[in-house]
């Protein structure tokens, strides 16, 4: 699911050209001159501390202010709080002693989606439970930064760091006293400048008041440098710190890294030219021999703060295939899809091919549907499936696509309704919501407490893409999977799924040409340095959302990126950055690559 707000104007990258006209409208034009910068948390105002209360003659949950009456059904708890502002959905362990299950959060200003968050209340005194609500943020910041050209106007352009709004759209205004307008092509977005409180009013978000952009600095614009630090210093090197989240740490010598190109590496990321900027990397980890080595954040990004993963949250959803069969479930590549939906016969579209689609054909992207991500007139394309309002079940709607090749063969086309089929597949086999079995049965054996599963219309998680996770959890991922399905000495999922997922099924375009293999939602690279063939599976999603994976060197890295919607930046991410730093500095002094 691609995560969205709701612009002024419909605009991704945004350049305001000032165009001064009489005296004082040049004044005024001058007096826009510098950094401004609007860092909102906009909610939800729904969290913090959960109780349940089963001592009187009916359950009351208490949250946030709200008192409501609580449903018990058999070992599953819920409520739903008035007006839609959250409900939870959980259910009792095996023990009795604690309710597990998820709080949902409504769709806002920044988010045209439900989340669901993980929560576990524990029993206080007897038929009491408490815990703790922890939402996604709905943070969003805006830099505008108004700069005098070589021709004597002003030039400007906005930074979003969270979402990559306003790129690549040139825009003019005109200034008129304290009001001015941005115009492109016939669109308007009108805002003020206050002279006596020195701040600028942009209608920046359509479901949200004008935001006020106030003067920054270096020192206090945290979302639109790097970091907030001299330029010049040069970057230090420091080992990560432990934390109790079950990885182990270790200093880049011990774990037989050499510092230099990764230093390199993050000096290019610190001294970006922050108008172009190639770089805008949020997060890079490194991890090798099983222990984080490397642990570095940028533009106002940080070990707690979860991040959006886009498309390599596809990846999730062969993953709980690997973890429903661990458990029992009766799945395997060669599923046959369509008869584990009768309940949504008949079929639109029906055609016989359609009867010989299985899970295999999903995983790799080879289904036949008339689905086609990068084409906006194809009937299953993500955003014309989820923009769709006469069917609400996205299940339903992919089932119903008509046909345009034979399932199978080697030749991918890149469709999100595909994995999202992957999630129905995994629910139909399991008879689990799919938040639930994310929790139980992957998220607690590797110890992430914190994550956020965004949700269909019908409230079942959406598998083609969109999770949010800490930096460190999405690291775990890689690292499962390089050690063969296990965390710390728990085996999630079996070794032979992890051997399947990762080989070559079908081939992907690439917009930088390389060999683009794919297995089951895992993409593969192979890189030639010195000499010898370094493989490298990884997810990866829009805006440089990467989990790598390097079976010959022993080592998992990642990235988090602000690039949405360039993928001319963020693929040479991958394609570029792996082995002229990161393969490197895994490679003892005879593999130096010529």
């Amino acid at each position: 699911m691609k995560t969205k707000s709701f612009l002024g104007v419909g605009a991704l990258c945004l350049f305001l050209v000032i165009v001064p006209g009489i005296a004082q409208e040049q004044m005024s034009a001058e007096a826009l001159a510098g950094l401004w910068g609007v860092e909102q948390n906009l909610g939800p105002q729904v969290r913090g501390e959960l109780i349940l209360d089963a001592r009187g003659p009916e359950w009351r949950a208490h949250i946030a202010g709200y008192d409501v009456s609580v449903e018990r059904k058999g070992e599953d708890v819920s409520f739903t709080l008035p007006g839609g502002a959250g409900e939870l959905r959980a259910h009792f362990t095996p023990d009795a002693k604690s309710i597990i299950g998820h709080w949902i959060q409504p769709a806002n200003a920044v988010y045209n989606n439900r989340y669901a968050s993980p929560v576990v209340l524990s029993n206080i005194q007897e038929h009491v439970w408490r815990g703790e609500v922890v939402p996604l943020e709905e943070r969003v910041s805006f830099y505008l930064s108004i700069q005098r050209s070589s021709d004597g106007s002003l030039a400007a352009f906005i930074r979003n760091p969270e979402f990559n709004f306003f790129r690549r759209r040139t825009y003019q205004v005109g200034l008129k006293g304290s009001e001015f307008a941005l115009s492109q092509n016939g669109n308007e977005l009108r805002g003020r400048y206050d002279p006596q409180a020195d701040t600028i009013t942009l209608p920046l978000l359509d479901s949200a008041p004008p935001l006020v952009l106030t003067r920054r600095t270096e020192h206090d614009a945290i979302g639109f440098y790097p970091r907030v630090v001299p330029r010049e210093q040069n970057y230090v090197y420091l080992p990560p710190v432990q934390a109790s989240d079950g990885w182990p740490t270790a200093s880049l010598a011990e774990v037989g890294l050499k510092q230099a190109p990764l230093s390199q590496l993050v000096g290019q990321i610190l001294k970006a030219n922050l108008e172009e900027n190639s770089l805008p990397i949020q997060s890079l980890l490194i991890a090798r021999h099983g222990k984080l080595a490397l642990e570095e954040y940028f533009y106002g990004f940080s070990r707690e703060r979860p991040h959006d993963t886009r498309s390599a949250g596809k990846t999730w959803a062969t993953v709980l295939v690997g973890v429903a069969r661990q458990h029992g479930a009766s799945l395997s590549p060669e599923t046959a899809v369509y008869p584990l939906f009768s309940q949504y016969k008949p079929f639109a579209h029906w055609d016989e091919r359609k009867a010989k689609l299985t899970l295999l054909d999903l995983m790799t992207m080879t289904s036949g549907f008339a689905c086609d991500d990068s084409n906006d007139n194809s009937p299953g394309q993500e955003d014309r499936m989820q923009s769709q309002t006469e069917q609400p079940d996205w299940y339903k709607y992919t089932l119903d696509l008509p046909m345009a090749n034979d399932p199978g063969g080697d030749k991918g086309v890149y469709c999100s309704a595909d994995i999202n089929l992957v999630g129905a597949v995994v629910r139909q086999a399991t008879g689990k919501w799919l938040p639930d079995l994310f929790q139980q049965d992957f998220a607690q054996p590797l110890q992430i407490n914190e994550y956020h599963l965004n949700l269909m219309p019908t409230g079942e998680a959406y598998m083609g893409g969109g999770l949010y996770m800490r930096p460190r959890d999405l690291l775990k991922l890689g690292q499962l999977y390089a050690n063969g399905g296990a965390w710390n000495g728990k085996q999630v999922i079996d070794k032979g799924w992890v051997q399947q997922s990762t080989r070559r099924w079908s081939n992907l375009s690439d917009p930088l040409g390389m060999d683009h293999q794919y297995g089951f939602a895992w993409h593969i690279y192979h890189f030639n340095l010195g000499g010898k063939v370094y493989r490298m599976y990884f997810a990866g999603g829009n805006g440089g959302q990467l989990v790598m994976v390097f079976p010959e060197l022993d080592m998992v890295v990642s990235y988090n990126g602000g690039a949405y919607g360039e993928a001319q930046k963020f693929f040479r991410w991958q394609a570029v950055l792996v082995p002229q730093y990161i393969i490197p500095s895994a490679l003892a002094g005879t593999e130096e690559p010529r």
